[in-house]
């Protein structure tokens, strides 16, 4: 039977390692070791200093669901530790050889006691300090077939790491130290604070691209509080590796957090790519449920939504306090030299740490010293970065007829001003004031177009090359947004439209116009009346009015949303679904690479440039805009 639960726990040498320990920490430990030899296949031996296994308990700790971390039924509603389903030594003991050496405070003698793929020796008198030794060798020595299943050392060694990092970054008051094959690989001190271990681990070269997240809606005992440290958007990565979530000093892998996320930053990276992040999350224990998969990855939610809309603001919040526009490295620019680092991050929050505010099992009274702790630190957080003006906190103060610019047309672009979002005061939509226009008090306004696709501006740190199609699309894109009211409470518009005295035609395939129909809704809400003509002939017979004044054609632009939709049909959701085509929208309306804009047209794009959200990036998150620095200019002409 152990063996068979031993096949759900204990998976390889980092399951050994996590779940010791994970009771380590729960022993109440300062200082934790761990010594991995042949990537933990020969050895994994974990020592730490905390409260010790009394001699008349060492029987117990190697017996199968057998636990001191649970006294009675209803403790497993409220799990506040890390381990509690008294499998995990009995697991590794089954399938390796294990000793457990431990001392209690209060006592002369300490005690061992030895287990081989589960038959136990008799305890007998050891040497050993306050705290326990669990010394496991030779993992999987009786199960050869588990065995064959392993990786190299090398990388049986790296999960090992991976574990030990994440249990340290989520409990940085507790000290670790790491060897393999005899040579130390991680010495981290005990009493950091959770900036310093986050820098420590993550590397010292990240600091400067993190942004702090923080969360107080601790109104009762089924809130949740947040810190945590995110990307800019320029380190995003391939793949998730780069995301730590810790639940109550647990660290989980939930598909609720990582989707709020990427919803987070929806329109800043790329597709496919992940961000950076670390959040450390408390909640009360009776407003989670841990005990849901084996290993106690996986976590559900009695509020699910709360947790996810929680997530998604703390980190769009964070992401919208921060410039986000994209320094160009020296090296990009043929200096040969180290790129210039950002003003580093203030990662000292006070000697408080997530484990030292963890929520006492009634979730309350501890509760209220990290909201505490969490209000200091977002305090402390204020940065000297202008506000981003949303549209909706822009609507209220604007009036009917309020322009940026004098609408007038451009022989090659057709820009007005209308086509930056001001227009006749549709609630919720971008628009601004004269004064709302300006730019941030203290820069300069000196610009130029270059090649009829980039705009130089010049900025009191030094330049910015500004993509003029990336950085209209991004502004077409939230001004259609907010028309449809996407983002607010309640918020379910249609486009305005404008229907046409005959229909516009295009030439669609049988197979593509067969599904108009499944779209029918949708082009309902962005303005757009379609119908088929014929077997292949499509006719639009209301276009909404802003791509009409932006000169996007009817006929061509349905023909393609229903080719997207055929070769790869759209969410289900229908605001992610609505999200996408706005992608599209937003790409045709935009003025193009090539278009000359006049010196008003310019000024309007500019200007929205810090009224818009996420101006730093595209729809499709590539960057609006590059800053090269003043430094990086004097050291192209060797003046540095």
């Amino acid at each position: 039977m152990n063996q068979i639960a031993a096949g759900e726990v204990i998976e390889r040498p980092a399951s050994v390692v996590k779940e010791l320990v994970e009771n380590a920490i729960d022993a109440g430990s300062t200082k934790i070791s761990v010594e991995l030899g042949v990537g933990g296949l020969d050895l994994v031996r974990v020592r730490d200093d905390g409260c010790g296994i009394p001699e008349g308990q060492l029987p117990l700790a190697l017996a199968a669901h057998a636990t001191s971390k649970v006294a009675e039924a209803a403790d497993l509603d409220r799990i506040a530790t890390l381990g509690f389903r008294g499998e995990a030594i009995a697991s590794i003991a089954s399938v390796a050889r294990v000793r457990i050496r431990s001392r209690v405070a209060g006592s002369d003698a300490a005690f061992e006691i030895a287990c081989e793929g589960g038959d136990e020796s008799p305890i007998k008198p050891a040497a050993h300090p306050v705290g326990t030794t669990v010394e496991v060798r030779t993992l999987f020595f009786n199960t050869p077939a588990r065995r064959k299943f392993v990786r190299t050392p090398n990388t049986e060694k790296a999960r090992c790491m991976d574990w030990v990092r994440d249990l340290a970054l989520a409990h940085p008051g507790i000290g670790f130290a790491v060897s393999h094959d005899g040579k130390p690989i991680l010495d981290l001190p005990p009493n950091q604070t959770a900036g310093d271990r986050a820098v420590a681990v993550l590397g010292p070269e990240l600091a400067p691209e993190l942004l702090e997240v923080s969360v107080d809606r601790f109104d009762d005992a089924r809130g949740i509080l947040i810190w945590g440290l995110v990307g800019r958007p320029a380190i995003a990565r391939p793949t998730a590796k780069a995301q730590h979530v810790f639940l109550n000093g647990r660290a989980v892998r939930d598909k609720t957090i990582q989707h709020a996320i990427r919803e987070a930053y929806r329109g800043l990276i790329e597709p496919g790519r992940h961000p950076t992040a670390l959040l450390m999350i408390e909640m009360a224990p009776d407003a989670v449920d841990v005990n849901v998969h084996p290993a106690k990855l996986e976590v559900r939610f009695r509020d699910q939504s709360m947790v996810h809309g929680a997530v998604t603001r703390g980190v769009r919040d964070a992401l919208q306090r921060a410039d986000l526009t994209r320094p160009v490295a020296d090296t990009q620019l043929g200096a040969g030299r180290a790129s210039t680092p950002r003003p580093p991050l203030e990662l000292d929050f006070g000697p408080g740490t997530p484990q030292q505010h963890r929520l006492s099992a009634d979730g309350r009274a501890s509760a209220q010293a990290f909201a505490e702790h969490v209000r200091a630190l977002r305090d402390e957080a204020e940065r000297a970065v202008r506000p981003v003006v949303t549209a909706e906190e822009l609507a209220p103060v604007v009036s009917d007829n309020s322009v940026l610019i004098e609408n007038r047309s451009s022989a090659s672009s057709g820009l007005s001003g209308s086509s930056f979002g001001s227009s006749s005061g549709a609630s919720g939509e971008i628009e601004a004031t004269p004064e709302a226009s300006l730019p941030p008090a203290g820069s300069r306004s000196r610009f130029t177009q270059i090649h009829d696709s980039y705009i130089v501006v010049e900025d009191e740190q030094g330049m910015l090359i500004i993509d003029q199609h990336a950085l209209h699309e991004r502004v077409m894109f939230e001004t259609l947004s907010a028309r449809l009211g996407l983002g607010f409470e309640n918020g379910s518009k249609s486009l305005e439209s404008q229907r046409f005295l005959t229909p516009a035609t295009a030439d669609v395939e049988p197979e593509v116009l067969a599904g108009l129909d499944g779209v029918a809704s949708l082009l309902a809400r962005l303005g757009i009346e379609a119908a088929a003509l014929g077997p292949r002939s499509l006719g639009v017979h209301a276009f909404p009015t802003l791509l009409i004044e932006r000169k996007v054609e009817p006929g061509a632009f349905v023909s393609e949303l229903l080719a997207k939709a055929h070769s790869e049909p759209l969410p289900p959701n229908e605001e992610a679904a609505l999200h996408e085509v706005l992608d599209m929208m937003s790409c045709k309306a935009a003025v193009k690479a090539g278009d000359r804009l006049s010196e008003g047209e310019i000024e309007a794009l500019l200007a929205q440039r810090h009224l818009v959200e996420r101006s730093a990036a595209c729809p499709h998150g590539r960057p609006t805009s590059v800053r090269v620095s003043l430094t990086q200019l004097e050291r192209l002409f060797e003046r540095r």
